[in-house]
């Protein structure tokens, strides 16, 4: 389209086109007017030396010259700019047809505004010991992960600032830093026994801060066998509508019903729960997941309101890295 348009508007101006005369033109093949003989009956010397005037000539109607050349000019104008109008007309036609066939991303221009998710880096799964089985397979019968889990924690996205404060010793989080996380001394003694009682073996964690100024934490929690962390995700930590332990500063927190379902993963039992107003100092969200052996927590807090969709990929990348 862009030859089109730079074909038209280079073409020279059309020149104004001249006055018409008010008078016909003449014609060129019509020469002066020629004497009329002498009348041989009249005595040439009786007569006025004034010759008697000549008999206007007959002049034949043509076209002028010139008036052609303008009609002409005219004609090929109009048919010039008649041309480059069904070009224009083709051509933004095709356009618009193609507009509504692309995606609006490929559209210059036209690209969608981000809906505010992370620019998280190219995500892999980390290689497996030589003949173990993924924690799903039918051979694995205990959900066991024998990757390194501390490489199935999810990265931070790209800008954002680490926390320090869950980087561990070699990777591995002491207990009593996860369950700083709830706000009562009481549920915090409590969850520490209940960690014990079922065998926690490990956490590890990673947490980040993005220009925003959302924090985000996640811990994943390896445990002995499968049905010990579905025991202990889906009954004694949450219930259907709340968490049964408070998360700090979030007094009040409730099922999360606008997480779409269609984003689960396969063999992952996600529990995602949002903080109700009125509000503490940041807002609240939190997600339960239990996949296999291992138990994840992700708390994200932002002051104002905790965006649900960097929450939502959050969530679901964790559960990618599990499944």
């Amino acid at each position: 389209m862009t030859e089109q348009t730079t074909s038209v508007e280079e073409q020279a101006p059309l020149p104004p086109a001249p006055r018409p005369t008010d008078k016909p033109l003449a014609d060129p093949s019509v020469g002066p007017a020629a004497e009329s003989p002498a009348d041989p009956s009249v005595d040439p010397a009786a007569e006025s030396p004034v010759e008697p005037p000549a008999e206007p000539p007959v002049v034949t109607p043509a076209e002028p010259p010139v008036k052609v050349k303008k009609d002409r000019r005219v004609l090929r104008a109009v048919l010039r700019w008649t041309a480059a109008a069904v070009v224009f007309a083709a051509v933004g036609t095709s356009a618009a047809y193609g507009i509504t066939r692309m995606e609006r991303t490929d559209v210059p221009g036209l690209a969608t505004e981000s809906d505010g998710r992370w620019d998280y880096p190219e995500i892999t799964m980390p290689p497996l010991p030589e003949g173990s089985p993924r924690p799903f397979d039918d051979a694995n019968k205990a959900g066991t992960h024998y990757a390194d889990l501390r490489r199935l924690v999810l990265p931070a996205p790209r800008g954002a600032k680490p926390d320090a404060a869950l980087r561990g010793e070699d990777g591995w989080l002491a207990t009593k830093t996860f369950l700083a996380e709830y706000a009562s001394k009481d549920d915090r003694e409590t969850l520490g026994q209940l960690l014990t009682d079922d065998g926690l073996r490990n956490i590890a964690a990673r947490g980040w801060r993005t220009p925003d100024g959302t924090h985000t934490r996640i811990y994943l929690l390896h445990f002995g066998t499968a049905a010990v962390v579905d025991e202990l995700g889906t009954v004694d930590l949450t219930s259907y509508n709340s968490p049964k332990y408070a998360m700090g500063g979030a007094a009040a927190m409730s099922r999360d019903d606008e997480y779409p379902d269609r984003a689960g993963v396969d063999d992952v039992v996600r529990m995602a729960y949002v903080e109700t107003k009125p509000y503490g100092a940041e807002h609240v969200r939190e997600a339960y997941l239990t996949a296999g052996d291992t138990l994840a927590v992700i708390v994200q807090s932002r002051e104002g309101v905790a965006k649900a969709v960097p929450f939502q990929q959050t969530v679901v990348l964790q559960s990618q890295l599990l499944g």
